[in-house]
């Protein structure tokens, strides 16, 4: 008994003085630290929020201390906001924080562009006054864009497209909206947009080089039958289309958009000198193939981090040529149902490494499962592969998946290719099996080749002439390397 009244005492005694609020304080010298001396909020857009970011503050003296004034330099007027120990505001008095110890402050920001003189927005945090004053700075760029989303109606419904039949029959829809007419997106600004955009049948969007698009969560760009879309960049003067997040921490992160996808009977598309990020499909092209002209022409243009596919074609026709895609949750290329593709001088890899990875960085078939699981023969007119690297960090990154019973032509001519070895003769054509593609660093998407590759001049000369410079605008030897890149010696 008389230990148990002993321990009763000492946890009586524990949190009384555990819960004590009246410890004595005394008022800061100015000897506080900070984790940073200056706060960058990165990139915003008008009028969206910031992610929110934080700012350690120590007290490393022997003493408990209070801090008469905490608060934005700016006042209430800053379009900065803070929160201390779980409170928000902009202003605060008598912080305390007890000896050896530390405290957090958070900072976010929502920024008018229209209500700022310059785009790069600056206030301070600030610590007590006179001459025990100490600041930390806060740095933000902001960004002017255009804004494009569904309409809402005057209950409130956002405005939603068509896209396909469900199982049942009904219309299966998204957010999302029409363009009106024939639209040509310009350098000027950005664009965000909500939802998925929809160019209407029969009318062509046109993207000049130099634009940036931006497309929220679950949003994307949709092709309709009939319709065009031409992006047109120029070496040095790229489309980027991406993510709504501009921190460095979702500069790399798969699945933040949809996708873009040119649906069934949309024609011309045309696709130069882009990079496209961070998708969940990067571009899904569906067609009748069509053996007169492709359903869509990608030149000179990036495709990295979709958390499903690179580029899924579904029975389409594709030509393209110094192109490069790398992490891709399942394939980089898939090339399903049939269809004609036609890919030189090309670099498809999969360093994938944010989950198990079963598909090959290229996939090839002739077949479709529908909805009820049937399986649906297609005919590969063609896929054609020269000159192309095809790599990634699996054993295998090549599967050819053929249904007997349909037209099944394909060729693989001069490429270097992480495959089994094999002595068919007829579909595979002076290859590389198994060879050092040797990039500069796959798993950061820099699939530029170096001096140790084994791609090196061992291309076709005829497609050198085809295709005479390389995705950097370098001119490429004769015999030409394999791949989207001349390569160079690393530094």
């Amino acid at each position: 008994m008389r230990y148990y009244l002993t321990f009763l005492f000492a946890l009586t005694l524990l949190i009384f003085s555990s819960c004590r609020k009246d410890f004595s304080t005394v008022l800061s010298s100015g000897n506080l630290s900070f984790s940073k001396d200056t706060v960058y909020l990165d990139t915003v857009f008008t009028n969206i929020g910031s992610s929110t970011y934080n700012l350690k503050v120590y007290n490393k003296s022997n003493k408990d201390i209070s801090i008469p004034f905490v608060g934005l330099g700016r006042g209430e007027n800053s379009f900065y906001r803070l929160n201390i120990d779980g409170i928000p505001g902009k202003v605060f008095e008598n912080v305390e924080i007890l000896a050896k110890d530390s405290m957090y402050i958070f900072i976010e920001t929502t920024i008018d562009y229209n209500q700022v003189t310059n785009p790069i927005y600056t206030d301070s945090i600030i610590f007590d006054n006179g001459e025990n004053l100490q600041e930390v700075k806060l740095v933000t760029l902001v960004k002017d864009a255009h804004f494009l989303y569904p309409s809402k109606d005057s209950n409130g419904f956002i405005e939603k497209i068509s896209i396909g039949k469900t199982t049942a029959g009904e219309d299966l829809k998204v957010n999302g909206f029409y363009l009106k007419d024939n639209t040509t997106f310009t350098n000027e600004k950005p664009y965000i947009i909500y939802g998925y955009c929809a160019v209407p049948e029969s009318k062509t969007l046109t993207i000049e080089a130099g634009t940036n698009i931006h497309f929220h969560e679950n949003s994307g760009l949709i092709v309709s039958k009939n319709a065009t879309l031409i992006i047109d960049g120029k070496l040095n003067e790229e489309v980027l289309i991406e993510g709504d997040r501009l921190e460095p921490k979702f500069s790399e992160i798969p699945g933040q958009w949809g996708a873009i996808w040119l649906r069934a009977g949309s024609k011309n598309n045309s696709i130069k000198n882009t990079i496209i990020k961070n998708a969940s499909a990067g571009i899904i092209a569906d067609s009748i193939a069509n053996n007169a002209s492709p359903t869509l022409t990608i030149k000179n243009s990036q495709i990295y981090n979709s958390s499903n596919y690179g580029i899924l074609g579904r029975e389409t026709n594709i030509y393209g040529e110094n192109l490069v895609i790398n992490n891709s949750g399942q394939s980089s290329l898939a090339c399903e149902g049939g269809g004609t593709y036609n890919f030189v001088h090309s670099t498809f890899a999969n360093y994938w490494d944010n989950s198990f990875r079963q598909s090959p960085s290229v996939l090839i078939n002739n077949f479709m499962v529908s909805n009820t699981q049937t399986v649906e023969k297609r005919d590969l007119f063609a896929a054609n592969f020269t000159n192309c690297i095809i790599d990634g960090n699996n054993n295998i990154e090549l599967v050819i998946d053929q249904v007997e019973g349909t037209i099944f032509n394909y060729s693989f001519k001069n490429n270097l290719i992480r495959f089994k070895d094999t002595n068919d003769s007829s579909h595979y054509i002076d290859n590389i099996f198994n060879g050092n593609p040797h990039f500069k660093s796959s798993e950061n998407n820099k699939l530029i080749i170096g001096e140790n590759s084994d791609a090196i001049k061992k291309g076709s000369e005829e497609m050198r002439f085809l295709v005479p410079n390389d995705i950097l605008g370098v001119i490429r030897t004769m015999p030409p390397d394999i791949g989207a890149y001349q390569h160079i010696i690393f530094n």
